[in-house]
């Protein structure tokens, strides 16, 4: 069996602006069992990157180990990637984006390679606040070693074995505000239509974005008593807002009530449309959104939208001041300016 995709694309497809249609920004056919929510996320990033007008060879996809993990194969096949061991994707993305950081760095991990034995790697790449987008594929299980409770499974839920999960399960977004992104947001994977502009807002924004997807796994998550299955998150999703991604030169149609929508500009001039659904929520206030995922949390309820944005931060590249051309561009003399400049820099040091 062959798990290529035709080559053959027919004439009329549409195309973005800079003459690519949506099969180029595919890639092998997947593996994945039937109905995974993965496969919907991988379809969201095609979407997304096809939108943004992103050159796909200008795309990083760097991955860890699991099922998640996998999924870099089956979108971008045109982009350049690299598949780490098991929990240590951050770092290996730091020194590629410090390498070069010309490109547009999109990190794919799970709940297992994040939050269990990832975890060490996760929280210094978010306080360093890296320019890359970082999406968790959540099941709270391990769906390649028969489906056992991972960190993020909460407390209470129940196994396809019938056990019940006596530990409290890590809330993933509230870390990742408390310990320094700058963009958080949560979704789930069979809402396509909020998932698609998350990532394009995301993959926009300057520093460390961080989307925290809940994504079933069919064969071991999806039972009744699962706080992961489809049937769950659809019944206890409680959606914060309504978001449109306006890109920089493009026009504003998103039509909204002028007292509900905030518009907010990012970096690049580009512009999120943000429809507030929230009452007592301030997405540029941390204490506003910590408050709303514990009410959340004590109400069993799944927090989705965009949860917190932080535009005045300072991406790693930045701050570092590091040089804009990437490593392997630079001549022998930029990259080794003599003895000289050597010891005054030692000197500086002592």
């Amino acid at each position: 069996m062959s798990y290529i995709r035709p080559k053959f694309q027919h004439p009329l497809l549409p195309k973005n602006t800079l003459g690519y249609n949506r099969k180029d920004y595919e890639g092998t056919i997947s593996t994945l069992c039937a109905g995974c929510g993965h496969d919907s996320i991988s379809a969201a990033i095609v979407d997304a990157c096809f939108e943004l007008n992103i050159e796909p060879h200008r795309v990083a996809k760097m991955s860890g180990i699991g099922c998640s993990s996998k999924t870099p194969a089956y979108f971008l096949s045109n982009s350049h990637g690299f598949n780490s061991v098991h929990g240590r994707m951050p770092s290996v993305t730091t020194g590629a984006n410090l390498a070069n950081r010309s490109m547009v760095y999109l990190g794919v991990s799970g709940d297992g390679d994040t939050a269990s034995i990832g975890m060490g790697q996760f929280v210094h790449v978010m306080r360093r606040n890296l320019n890359m987008t970082y999406i968790v594929m959540n099941n709270g299980c391990y769906g390649l070693t028969k489906g056992q409770d991972s960190a993020t499974a909460d407390k209470g839920s129940v196994s396809k074995a019938g056990q019940v999960n006596s530990f409290e399960g890590i809330d993933l977004c509230a870390l990742a505000i408390e310990l320094g992104a700058t963009f958080v947001a949560q979704s789930f994977s069979g809402d396509k239509q909020q998932l698609v502009p998350l990532i394009k807002a995301a993959m926009a924004h300057s520093g460390f974005s961080f989307i925290n997807v809940i994504s079933p796994c069919v064969t071991f998550n999806n039972n009744q008593g699962s706080t992961k299955s489809y049937d769950y998150v659809r019944e206890h999703n409680e959606t914060l807002s309504r978001l449109d991604f306006v890109p920089v030169g493009t026009e504003i149609t998103a039509k909204y009530d002028q007292n509900e929508v905030t518009e907010v500009e990012m970096h690049d001039g580009s512009l999120i449309s943000l429809h507030k659904l929230g009452n007592d929520w301030d997405p540029e206030n941390k204490l506003s959104i910590i408050t709303a995922l514990h009410k959340a949390r004590d109400k069993n309820e799944i927090l989705t939208g965009m949860l917190y944005l932080d535009r005045e931060s300072v991406e790693l590249n930045e701050l570092l001041n590091t040089t804009p051309v990437p490593l392997n561009q630079l001549t022998e003399q930029q990259l080794c300016p003599g003895n000289e400049v050597l010891q005054g820099m030692n000197a500086e040091l002592r």
